[in-house]
Protein backbone atom coordinates (compact mmCIF):
# COMPACT_ATOMS: atom_id res chain seq x y z
CA UNK A 1 0.00 0.00 0.00
CA UNK A 2 2.76 2.33 1.13
CA UNK A 3 5.69 1.41 -1.85
CA UNK A 4 6.93 3.84 -3.73
CA UNK A 5 6.92 7.59 -2.76
CA UNK A 6 4.78 8.90 0.35
CA UNK A 7 4.44 12.49 1.17
CA UNK A 8 5.46 13.66 4.44
CA UNK A 9 2.43 16.75 4.04
CA UNK A 10 2.71 19.87 5.01
CA UNK A 11 0.12 21.49 6.93
CA UNK A 12 -1.12 24.51 5.34
CA UNK A 13 -2.23 27.44 8.55
CA UNK A 14 -3.80 31.05 7.67
CA UNK A 15 -3.09 34.30 8.83
CA UNK A 16 -4.71 33.74 12.28
CA UNK A 17 -3.28 30.50 13.28
CA UNK A 18 -5.64 28.55 11.95
CA UNK A 19 -5.23 25.13 9.86
CA UNK A 20 -6.49 26.18 6.21
CA UNK A 21 -8.52 23.16 5.47
CA UNK A 22 -8.51 24.87 2.11
CA UNK A 23 -4.76 24.26 1.37
CA UNK A 24 -4.90 21.20 2.71
CA UNK A 25 -7.04 19.60 0.16
CA UNK A 26 -5.05 21.29 -2.78
CA UNK A 27 -1.87 19.80 -1.59
CA UNK A 28 -4.03 16.88 -1.30
CA UNK A 29 -5.26 17.39 -4.61
CA UNK A 30 -1.64 17.98 -6.15
CA UNK A 31 0.17 15.16 -5.19
CA UNK A 32 -3.18 12.47 -6.56
CA UNK A 33 -2.45 14.77 -9.65
CA UNK A 34 1.47 14.10 -9.28
CA UNK A 35 0.88 10.16 -8.83
CA UNK A 36 2.37 10.28 -5.01
CA UNK A 37 1.92 6.84 -3.92
CA UNK A 38 0.41 7.98 -0.45
CA UNK A 39 0.01 10.80 1.86
CA UNK A 40 1.29 11.04 5.49
CA UNK A 41 -0.42 13.34 7.91
CA UNK A 42 -0.06 14.63 11.32
CA UNK A 43 3.85 13.78 10.76
CA UNK A 44 6.70 15.91 11.69
CA UNK A 45 7.21 17.98 8.33
CA UNK A 46 2.86 18.43 9.54
CA UNK A 47 4.21 19.96 12.63
CA UNK A 48 2.46 16.78 14.70
CA UNK A 49 3.58 18.70 17.90
CA UNK A 50 1.80 21.63 17.86
CA UNK A 51 -1.84 19.96 16.50
CA UNK A 52 -4.42 19.45 18.88
CA UNK A 53 -5.91 16.17 18.52
CA UNK A 54 -9.45 17.84 17.10
CA UNK A 55 -7.33 19.29 14.36
CA UNK A 56 -5.42 16.36 13.64
CA UNK A 57 -8.49 14.50 13.52
CA UNK A 58 -10.10 17.04 11.01
CA UNK A 59 -7.30 16.55 8.84
CA UNK A 60 -8.14 13.30 9.22
CA UNK A 61 -11.22 13.08 8.26
CA UNK A 62 -11.54 15.16 5.12
CA UNK A 63 -8.37 13.79 3.82
CA UNK A 64 -10.42 10.57 4.31
CA UNK A 65 -13.79 11.85 2.70
CA UNK A 66 -12.06 13.08 -0.04
CA UNK A 67 -9.30 10.37 -1.57
CA UNK A 68 -10.30 7.50 0.46
CA UNK A 69 -9.52 4.38 -2.14
CA UNK A 70 -7.65 6.90 -4.27
CA UNK A 71 -5.11 7.53 -2.53
CA UNK A 72 -3.42 5.70 0.64
CA UNK A 73 -3.82 7.59 4.00
CA UNK A 74 -1.06 7.70 6.81
CA UNK A 75 -1.92 8.69 10.01
CA UNK A 76 0.66 10.01 12.21
CA UNK A 77 -0.05 9.32 15.64
CA UNK A 78 2.79 8.13 17.83
CA UNK A 79 3.87 10.12 21.17
CA UNK A 80 5.99 9.72 24.00
CA UNK A 81 3.01 8.74 25.71
CA UNK A 82 2.05 4.77 24.88
CA UNK A 83 -1.62 5.58 26.18
CA UNK A 84 -1.80 8.93 24.42
CA UNK A 85 -0.56 6.88 21.43
CA UNK A 86 -3.17 4.35 21.44
CA UNK A 87 -5.64 7.08 21.55
CA UNK A 88 -4.39 8.85 18.27
CA UNK A 89 -4.20 5.44 16.69
CA UNK A 90 -7.64 4.51 17.62
CA UNK A 91 -8.64 7.97 16.54
CA UNK A 92 -7.06 7.36 12.89
CA UNK A 93 -9.14 4.38 12.86
CA UNK A 94 -12.25 6.39 13.69
CA UNK A 95 -11.60 8.36 10.57
CA UNK A 96 -10.84 5.83 8.55
CA UNK A 97 -7.56 5.92 7.85
CA UNK A 98 -5.36 3.58 6.27
CA UNK A 99 -2.85 2.71 8.90
CA UNK A 100 -0.86 4.12 11.65
CA UNK A 101 2.76 6.01 11.33
CA UNK A 102 4.59 5.18 15.23
CA UNK A 103 7.33 7.31 15.98
CA UNK A 104 9.65 5.44 18.39
CA UNK A 105 8.68 7.46 21.92
CA UNK A 106 10.95 10.69 22.60
CA UNK A 107 12.57 12.28 25.35
CA UNK A 108 11.92 9.39 28.22
CA UNK A 109 14.49 7.37 25.99
CA UNK A 110 13.16 4.09 26.86
CA UNK A 111 15.16 0.92 26.54
CA UNK A 112 14.85 -2.03 23.73
CA UNK A 113 12.16 -4.02 25.75
CA UNK A 114 10.24 -0.93 26.59
CA UNK A 115 10.19 -0.23 22.97
CA UNK A 116 9.42 -3.26 22.06
CA UNK A 117 6.21 -3.63 24.40
CA UNK A 118 4.99 -0.35 23.77
CA UNK A 119 4.72 -0.83 20.16
CA UNK A 120 3.27 -4.60 20.54
CA UNK A 121 0.73 -2.92 22.77
CA UNK A 122 0.04 -0.47 20.35
CA UNK A 123 -0.48 -2.89 17.33
CA UNK A 124 -2.95 -5.07 19.39
CA UNK A 125 -4.52 -2.45 20.92
CA UNK A 126 -5.23 0.05 17.99
CA UNK A 127 -7.05 -1.95 15.31
CA UNK A 128 -4.79 -0.07 12.35
CA UNK A 129 -1.40 -1.46 10.61
CA UNK A 130 1.30 0.21 12.28
CA UNK A 131 4.68 1.51 10.62
CA UNK A 132 7.33 1.85 13.28
CA UNK A 133 8.89 5.37 12.80
CA UNK A 134 12.66 5.01 13.69
CA UNK A 135 14.37 8.99 13.98
CA UNK A 136 17.25 9.04 16.50
CA UNK A 137 18.39 12.50 15.73
CA UNK A 138 15.15 13.75 16.95
CA UNK A 139 13.82 10.87 19.38
CA UNK A 140 16.76 10.48 21.23
CA UNK A 141 16.58 6.53 20.89
CA UNK A 142 17.11 4.52 18.60
CA UNK A 143 15.39 0.76 17.98
CA UNK A 144 17.92 -1.72 17.42
CA UNK A 145 17.40 -3.60 14.04
CA UNK A 146 16.48 -7.02 16.42
CA UNK A 147 14.14 -5.41 18.47
CA UNK A 148 12.66 -4.61 14.80
CA UNK A 149 12.65 -8.22 14.04
CA UNK A 150 10.91 -9.19 16.85
CA UNK A 151 8.27 -6.41 15.97
CA UNK A 152 7.83 -7.57 12.42
CA UNK A 153 6.58 -10.93 13.56
CA UNK A 154 3.67 -9.26 15.68
CA UNK A 155 0.35 -9.18 13.16
CA UNK A 156 -0.44 -5.69 12.16
CA UNK A 157 3.06 -4.36 12.32
CA UNK A 158 3.21 -3.93 8.85
CA UNK A 159 6.77 -2.07 8.07
CA UNK A 160 9.45 0.83 9.49
CA UNK A 161 10.09 3.76 8.32
CA UNK A 162 14.02 3.93 8.67
CA UNK A 163 15.60 7.53 9.26
CA UNK A 164 18.66 7.01 10.41
CA UNK A 165 20.43 7.42 6.74
CA UNK A 166 22.89 4.19 7.77
CA UNK A 167 22.63 1.52 5.63
CA UNK A 168 24.25 -0.21 7.51
CA UNK A 169 21.11 -0.28 9.73
CA UNK A 170 18.79 -0.72 6.92
CA UNK A 171 20.88 -4.10 5.82
CA UNK A 172 20.92 -5.28 9.32
CA UNK A 173 17.07 -4.87 9.92
CA UNK A 174 16.27 -6.02 5.94
CA UNK A 175 18.10 -9.75 7.33
CA UNK A 176 15.99 -9.98 10.11
CA UNK A 177 12.48 -9.39 8.49
CA UNK A 178 10.58 -11.29 5.99
CA UNK A 179 10.40 -9.82 2.39
CA UNK A 180 6.98 -8.48 2.74
CA UNK A 181 7.61 -6.38 5.86
CA UNK A 182 7.54 -2.56 4.07
CA UNK A 183 11.24 -0.78 4.18
CA UNK A 184 10.56 2.71 3.87
CA UNK A 185 13.37 5.47 3.99
CA UNK A 186 13.33 8.58 5.95
CA UNK A 187 16.09 10.07 4.44
CA UNK A 188 15.39 11.69 0.89
CA UNK A 189 19.51 12.17 0.18
CA UNK A 190 20.29 8.14 1.08
CA UNK A 191 16.43 6.82 -0.44
CA UNK A 192 18.43 5.60 -3.82
CA UNK A 193 20.63 3.59 -2.08
CA UNK A 194 18.36 2.03 0.58
CA UNK A 195 16.62 1.04 -2.28
CA UNK A 196 19.35 -1.26 -2.99
CA UNK A 197 19.33 -2.61 0.64
CA UNK A 198 16.01 -4.12 -0.64
CA UNK A 199 13.90 -0.97 0.18
CA UNK A 200 10.48 -0.46 -0.58
CA UNK A 201 10.00 3.06 -1.03
CA UNK A 202 10.57 6.65 0.97
CA UNK A 203 8.50 8.95 3.32
CA UNK A 204 9.66 12.59 1.43
CA UNK A 205 9.80 16.09 2.49
CA UNK A 206 11.21 16.99 -0.92
CA UNK A 207 7.62 15.29 -2.59
CA UNK A 208 6.22 18.21 -1.25
CA UNK A 209 7.67 20.20 -3.95
CA UNK A 210 8.66 17.64 -6.98
CA UNK A 211 6.57 14.76 -6.19
CA UNK A 212 7.01 13.32 -9.41
CA UNK A 213 10.55 13.52 -9.72
CA UNK A 214 11.08 11.84 -6.70
CA UNK A 215 8.40 9.47 -7.59
CA UNK A 216 10.79 8.86 -10.75
CA UNK A 217 13.79 7.89 -9.33
CA UNK A 218 11.94 5.39 -7.36
CA UNK A 219 10.24 4.00 -10.96
CA UNK A 220 13.17 3.91 -12.90
CA UNK A 221 15.35 1.52 -9.88
CA UNK A 222 12.35 -0.81 -10.07
CA UNK A 223 12.42 -0.83 -14.26
CA UNK A 224 16.37 -1.62 -13.66
CA UNK A 225 17.22 1.63 -15.05
CA UNK A 226 20.40 2.06 -12.32
CA UNK A 227 22.27 4.73 -14.74
CA UNK A 228 19.62 6.92 -15.03
CA UNK A 229 18.18 6.28 -11.44
CA UNK A 230 21.40 7.79 -9.90
CA UNK A 231 21.58 10.61 -12.84
CA UNK A 232 18.08 12.06 -11.67
CA UNK A 233 18.71 11.25 -8.02
CA UNK A 234 22.21 13.38 -8.19
CA UNK A 235 20.19 16.32 -9.90
CA UNK A 236 17.83 16.56 -6.46
CA UNK A 237 20.73 16.19 -4.55
CA UNK A 238 20.67 20.35 -4.36
CA UNK A 239 17.09 20.39 -4.06
CA UNK A 240 16.95 17.67 -0.26
CA UNK A 241 19.94 19.34 0.75
CA UNK A 242 17.96 22.80 0.86
CA UNK A 243 15.03 21.37 2.94
CA UNK A 244 17.42 20.99 5.53
CA UNK A 245 18.83 24.33 5.49
CA UNK A 246 17.70 25.01 8.58
CA UNK A 247 15.09 22.68 10.63
CA UNK A 248 12.93 21.15 8.84
CA UNK A 249 9.55 21.71 8.08
CA UNK A 250 10.85 25.53 8.00
CA UNK A 251 12.61 25.20 4.10
CA UNK A 252 9.74 23.04 2.64
CA UNK A 253 7.14 25.02 3.96
CA UNK A 254 8.66 28.13 2.90
CA UNK A 255 9.25 26.42 -0.57
CA UNK A 256 5.63 25.36 -1.05
CA UNK A 257 4.94 29.24 0.49
CA UNK A 258 6.98 30.14 -2.52
CA UNK A 259 5.66 27.71 -5.30
CA UNK A 260 2.27 30.00 -3.75
CA UNK A 261 0.30 26.99 -2.73
CA UNK A 262 0.02 27.67 1.25
CA UNK A 263 0.37 31.26 3.90
CA UNK A 264 4.21 31.51 5.46
CA UNK A 265 2.59 30.60 8.58
CA UNK A 266 4.09 27.87 11.37
CA UNK A 267 2.80 27.51 14.45
CA UNK A 268 5.13 28.52 17.55
CA UNK A 269 8.48 27.60 18.32
CA UNK A 270 9.01 27.50 14.70
CA UNK A 271 9.11 30.93 12.53
CA UNK A 272 9.15 31.93 9.30
CA UNK A 273 12.91 31.58 7.74
CA UNK A 274 15.26 34.21 7.72
CA UNK A 275 16.01 36.40 4.62
CA UNK A 276 19.39 34.92 4.05
CA UNK A 277 18.54 31.27 4.12
CA UNK A 278 15.24 32.51 2.32
CA UNK A 279 17.54 33.54 -0.94
CA UNK A 280 19.57 30.32 -0.52
CA UNK A 281 16.25 28.53 -0.87
CA UNK A 282 14.78 30.65 -3.99
CA UNK A 283 17.84 29.70 -5.60
CA UNK A 284 17.89 26.51 -5.09
CA UNK A 285 14.39 26.49 -6.05
CA UNK A 286 15.11 28.51 -9.39
CA UNK A 287 18.12 26.29 -10.49
CA UNK A 288 15.93 23.41 -10.20
CA UNK A 289 12.91 24.72 -12.00
CA UNK A 290 10.65 24.57 -9.47
CA UNK A 291 10.02 28.37 -9.55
Amino acid sequence: MFRGTTVAIVTPFDKDGKVDEKAFLKLCEFHKANKTSAILIGGTTGESPTLSDDELFRLFKIAVENYKNKIPLLAGTGTNDTRKTLKKTLMAKEAGMDAALVVTPYYNKPPQESLFEHYAYIAKKGRLPVVIYNVPCRTGVNIAPETVGRLSKIPGIIGIKEATGSMTHAVEIKNLVADNFLMLSGDDLTALPFMATGGHGVISVTANIVPDKVQKVLDLYNENKNKEAVKLANKLYPLHKAMFITTNPIPVKTAVFLMGMIKNEFRMPLTRMNAQDTDKLRNVLINKDVL
